[in-house]
This record gives C-alpha cells, sequence and structure tokens, in this order.
C-alpha cells in the first residue's frame, strides 16, 4: 500500500521531489481559451477568469516561479463540417490539440511545472499528448463527475470534450476511427497509467469500457464508502506505487458539486465538497511528483457574477493546493523567531531618550 507519511519524507531537507524537481516550483501558466469540444459559449472565457481571480499572485506567493505564457490563439478552421452526421468541430479540435501539444511540450521541455487552464476538456489530448513527448511514462489523475471516454462511435453528443480519453488510450486504438484533424494523435496511455476520481455521470458505453478495460476509478459513491483518505491512498498506490513517475493532473471543475462551483457547463449533484477537492490537490503535491495541471470547464456566462467569482477562486484554490498551499497556513518561509538579545533600542538610546 502507497505510504503517503514515507513519500513525503523523499522531499527531505533538501528540497527536492524524489525525482530532482525542486521545491520551489518553476511554474508556466499557459490559457487555452477554447470551446469548440462542446456546444455551450463562453468557456473559452474561464482562463480570463481564472486569472482575473489572482492565479499568479497566489503562486507567486507561494514562492513559485511563475511564467505567463498568455493564452494561445488557435488557428480558425473554417467549413468545419460535421463528421459521419455525429462529430462537431473535429478539425477545430484536433487543430487546437496540436497547437497546445507544442506549447506544453516546450514548457515542460523547458523545466516548468505546466499549468493549462481552459476551456472545455477536450483540451487534454494536447495537454497530455505534449506532456508525453517530453515524459513517456507519465501517469494521469482525472478529477472530473464525467469519464470523458466515450469513442466517436459511441457518443450520443458528438462533443469531442467527452471523448479525449478514447484518443489516447492505447487499448481503445482499433475503436477509434481517424477524425479529420486527428492524425497527429498517438495514443500514450495504457489503463494501468490513469485513475478516475469524482464520477457519477457515466454513460453506459463508458461504463463498459471501465469495466471491460480493467480502469481504476472511484465514484462518488466510494468516495462516500471509503473516504478521501484511503480513495487518495488507492490511487497514488496505483499510478506511483511501484515506480515513481511524473503526475498529469488533470481536473474538471464540475467535480465539485454545483453548490459550490455553479458557473459550468454539466453541473451533476451530489460532487466533492471543498475540503475533499483540497485533500486531493495537496495530496499530489505532498508526492513531490507533479508535472503538469489542466483546470478545465470554468464558463463565465453560465452564472451569475458571484457565483463566476466563487467559482473561478476555486479554481485558484485547487491549482494553489498543487503547489503547496495548505488548509494549515500557506506562508513564506519564515527562518527565526526575534528574541530578546537583539531590541530595537540599545540600552544607551533607551536612557537617552528617558
Amino acid at each position: 500500500m502507497w505510504a503517503l507519511r514515507g513519500l513525503r519524507g523523499l522531499r527531505g531537507a533538501g528540497g527536492r521531489g524524489p525525482w530532482g524537481r525542486r521545491a520551489a516550483h518553476s511554474v508556466a501558466v499557459l490559457g487555452a481559451p477554447f470551446s469548440r469540444g462542446q456546444s455551450r459559449r463562453g468557456v473559452e472565457l474561464g482562463p480570463g477568469a481564472v486569472k482575473a481571480a489572482g492565479l499568479l499572485t497566489r503562486l507567486h506567493r507561494l514562492g513559485c516561479r511563475v511564467h505567463d505564457f498568455g493564452d494561445l490563439s488557435f488557428t480558425s478552421v473554417p467549413d468545419d463540417e460535421i463528421y459521419n452526421n455525429r462529430i462537431l468541430n473535429p478539425r477545430s479540435v484536433g487543430r487546437a490539440n496540436q497547437e497546445l501539444a507544442e506549447a506544453v511540450d516546450r514548457a515542460v521541455s523547458a523545466g516548468h511545472s505546466c499549468v493549462t487552464v481552459g476551456g472545455d476538456h477536450s483540451l487534454a489530448i494536447g495537454s497530455i499528448s505534449g506532456h508525453a513527448r517530453k515524459c513517456p511514462d507519465l501517469c494521469v489523475l482525472w478529477v472530473d463527475a464525467h469519464a470523458d471516454i466515450n469513442t466517436p462511435l459511441t457518443t450520443s453528443s458528438g462533443n469531442l470534450h467527452g471523448q479525449p480519453v478514447s484518443f489516447l488510450l492505447r487499448e481503445l486504438r482499433d475503436k477509434v476511427p481517424l477524425l479529420p484533424g486527428f492524425s497527429w494523435v498517438k495514443p500514450c496511455l495504457s489503463g494501468p497509467d490513469l485513475v478516475y476520481l469524482g464520477l457519477r455521470d457515466v454513460d453506459p458505453p463508458e461504463h463498459f469500457i471501465l469495466k471491460n478495460y480493467d480502469i481504476q476509478y472511484f465514484s462518488m459513491r466510494d468516495i462516500d464508502r471509503l473516504g478521501i483518505q484511503k480513495v487518495m491512498e488507492r490511487t497514488l498506490d496505483q499510478l506511483v506505487g511501484k515506480r515513481q513517475r511524473p503526475i498529469h493532473f488533470s481536473f474538471d471543475i464540475d467535480a465539485f458539486d454545483p453548490t459550490l462551483a455553479p458557473a459550468t457547463g454539466t453541473p451533476v449533484m451530489g460532487g466533492l465538497s471543498y475540503r475533499e477537492g483540497m485533500y486531493i490537490s495537496e495530496e499530489i503535491h505532498n508526492t513531490g511528483l507533479l508535472s503538469a495541471v489542466d483546470l478545465v470547464e470554468v464558463n463565465p456566462l453560465l452564472a451569475a457574477s458571484d457565483e463566476v467569482k466563487a467559482t473561478a477562486r476555486l479554481a485558484v484554490d485547487v491549482i494553489a493546493s498543487c503547489f503547496g498551499q495548505t488548509r494549515e497556513g500557506a506562508h513564506a518561509v519564515y527562518e527565526r523567531l526575534p528574541g530578546p538579545g537583539s531590541p530595537d533600542e540599545s540600552d544607551s538610546q533607551e536612557r537617552a531618550r528617558i
């Protein structure tokens, strides 16, 4: 069983995680304002909302070396016709993800932990593919209300934000047709490299895939039954218990209960509490193995202003907890307490003042 206490010890006084990353993270923040993987306007405004909620400032205060890569400007694809009378915007999604993959590859190759702020969850095709170019042995923790593992042949909506995992999984290679715009995509994950948390709205074909391809998942019922600590122990045992490797943390804001994160496109009741969400992120940080983060599906057009701000602040908390913010207090390093041996005024100055 994964020993969290022992792994924390690996971080040690030297300030490095198990595979050499410094405790003071170098973080590249990459905005991905993209919405063509689904049908609701506004999710392309997510990166702006999350940054406006103080993401960069929060990371700076945690001691991170922050590199703001700005927002990607995705190539427009005119006449992006529906594919096979089913799949919406395939060329736009394929091109955007290819551009994102190149950006993530550059960021990770430069030694940064890469934070991709979306945008819809179809972007995980690009972020994980780009990450895998530098770190081919990576593993993925996917936190979401939905499994997003429909194939283009099983989807009922045609929206590609419900399908990204099927393009990434080697076991589904022969089940996924070649879509226009997707010729560059190469599956980079196997079933044991992936764990889901927070599932509570899974389509029948997705359930079939999870069961028959032996993919580890923890539904909200599992979290209720086992508790979040036990779930995270089992998750980390699956992903990094046998060998330490880079973690890609892909977090859809709809994993939270909609009372906490109302500004999102596909809310589902019965989601993660604030405490559960923060615990997940804190434990990922404690491994010292985090290499890339996706934070997706914040949609500022789907809620009132105060609800949008609350959702965006929640997204900032998730990301900040990945990089060292704790509920014990997120403080700058405090070297020593002042003692009475070095008062502000010398005795002679005090006598003269009196």
